[in-house]
C-alpha cells in the first residue's frame, strides 16, 4: 500500500505542474538557466566518461574476437551497436542521475527546509510549476543533446585507441561503423534519452520537493532520488526495448 500511495502522490505532483501556470516569459528565463546548469556543466563529464568507455569497449571487443576468420571491422561494428543502443542513452543516464538528479533534489530539498518553497506558496505562486517545470523541460531538451555528444565521443575514443594501438586500421574502423547500419537505432536511442531525461528530472524533483527535516534529510533525499531514478531508468530501458526492438 505504501508503494501505491507513493506512486499516486508522484502523479499528483506531476499534475500540479500545469496548474496556476506562470507566464511564458518567466518560464523561458528559468528554462534557459536550467539548460546552462544541466547541459553546459555536464558536457566535460560526458565527454571524458564516454571517450574512455568507447576506448575500453574497443580493446575488450578486440580481446574477445580472437578467431582469425572474423574480420577486424566487426570490432567497430560491435562498438557502434553498444554505443548507440546502451552506452550513450542508458549508461550515461545513470551518470546523469548521479550528477544532475542529485543536484536537483538537493537544491529543492534545501529550499524546502529553509522555507523558501513555503514563502512562494504564501505569495500565491504554484511552487511546483515555478520551480520544477523548468527543470523538467530543460532536462528533456538537454539530455538528448548530451546523448548525441556521448555517442560521438565514444566512437571517437574507440577509433583513437583502435588506430593508435594497431588493433585495426582507420579504414577498417570506419567500414565497421558504416556496415549494416540501421538508422532506427539512433531513433531508438533518442526516444530513450527523452524518456530518461524526464524520469530523472521528475523523480529527483519529487524527492527533493517533499524533503522534511534538516540538512541530513536533504542528503537522504538526494540519495533516494538517485536510487529511484536508476531503478526507473532500468525498468524503462527494458520496456522500451521490448516495445520497440522485439521481433513481431
Amino acid at each position: 500500500m505504501g508503494f501505491l500511495k507513493e506512486i499516486g502522490k508522484y502523479f499528483m505532483f506531476l499534475g500540479n505542474l500545469f496548474v496556476n501556470r506562470e507566464s511564458f516569459k518567466t518560464h523561458y528565463k528559468l528554462v534557459v538557466d536550467e539548460c546552462l546548469l544541466i547541459g553546459v556543466d555536464s558536457i566535460l563529464l560526458f565527454v571524458l566518461v564516454s571517450t574512455f568507455i568507447g576506448a575500453v569497449s574497443t580493446v575488450q571487443t578486440a580481446f574477445n574476437l580472437v578467431a582469425p576468420y572474423i574480420p577486424k571491422y566487426v570490432i567497430s561494428q560491435v562498438v557502434r551497436e553498444m554505443t548507440v543502443l546502451e552506452l550513450a542513452p542508458t549508461v550515461m543516464a545513470i551518470v546523469y542521475a548521479g550528477k544532475v538528479g542529485s543536484s536537483m533534489s538537493g537544491n529543492l530539498g534545501t529550499m524546502r527546509i529553509t522555507e523558501q518553497i513555503d514563502a512562494l506558496e504564501v505569495m500565491g505562486i504554484n511552487s511546483i510549476n515555478y520551480l520544477v517545470l523548468p527543470k523538467i523541460i530543460a532536462s528533456l531538451l538537454m539530455y538528448p543533446m548530451l546523448v548525441i555528444v556521448s555517442g560521438v565521443c565514444a566512437l571517437t575514443g574507440g577509433y583513437l585507441v583502435g588506430v593508435i594501438t594497431g588493433i585495426l586500421a582507420p579504414t577498417e574502423y570506419i567500414y565497421g561503423i558504416r556496415y549494416l547500419f540501421n538508422e532506427f537505432t539512433v531513433t531508438f536511442a533518442l526516444i530513450k534519452a527523452i524518456t530518461f531525461g524526464f524520469l530523472v528530472a521528475s523523480i529527483s524533483s519529487y524527492k527533493g520537493y517533499y524533503t522534511t527535516g534538516g540538512a541530513l534529510e536533504v542528503g537522504i533525499s538526494s540519495t533516494k532520488a538517485v536510487t529511484t531514478s536508476v531503478i526507473a531508468i532500468l525498468l524503462a530501458d527494458y520496456v522500451l526495448a521490448q516495445l520497440l526492438l522485439s521481433p513481431a
